[in-house]
Formats: structure tokens, C-alpha cells, sequence
């Protein structure tokens, strides 16, 4: 019966493969950001007559900015602190 290799977590390499995949995480979700964030203007921009609708009492922009956004932002923050988690734990316990 052969173990697990134990895992040092205070090592180089582990640390540097942990904070690659956690950089690119990073970079996943600051660009989903940042393309709904710029996305919005533009959005605004070419096609004025779709965000001038009405929806719930609000135009379009307005639902999207002042309803939407910020559980957007929360939900982003909750898959980035999941997923890092998890991205830990799997550095940290090898199959």
C-alpha cells in the first residue's frame, strides 16, 4: 500500500505553482469585469434604442448599473474565493 507524498506547503514550488493558478483566476475574473464594466457605455453607445427600454420601471441602463451590477460584482468575488480555495486545496492534498 503506497502513501500520499506529503506535500510541503512551504516550499518554492509549490508556492510559485499556487500563485500562477491563482494569478490566472485572477486575470479571469478582473477581465470578466472589466468587459461588463466597459461593456455597459458601449453597450449604450450602439445600441441606444435596446438600453432605452423599459424594464421594471427602469430603462434598461439604469436596471443593468444601479440593480445589477453590484450582485454581478458580489457573485464574481464569491466564484474568485471559491475557486482559490479550491485551487489550494488541490495544490495541497495531490491525488
Amino acid at each position: 500500500m503506497s502513501e500520499k507524498p506529503k506535500v510541503d506547503i512551504h516550499s518554492e514550488e509549490f508556492l510559485h505553482r499556487l500563485m500562477r493558478r491563482q494569478l490566472r483566476l485572477s486575470i479571469a475574473c478582473a477581465a470578466t469585469f472589466v468587459i461588463v464594466l466597459l461593456g455597459l457605455p458601449l453597450a449604450n453607445y450602439f445600441l441606444p434604442e435596446l438600453m432605452s427600454k423599459r424594464v421594471a420601471g427602469f430603462t434598461l441602463t439604469w436596471l443593468i448599473l444601479g440593480v445589477l451590477f453590484f450582485p454581478f460584482v458580489w457573485a464574481i468575488a464569491y466564484y474568485f474565493i471559491k475557486r482559490s480555495i479550491a485551487l489550494e486545496e488541490d495544490e495541497s492534498n495531490p491525488q
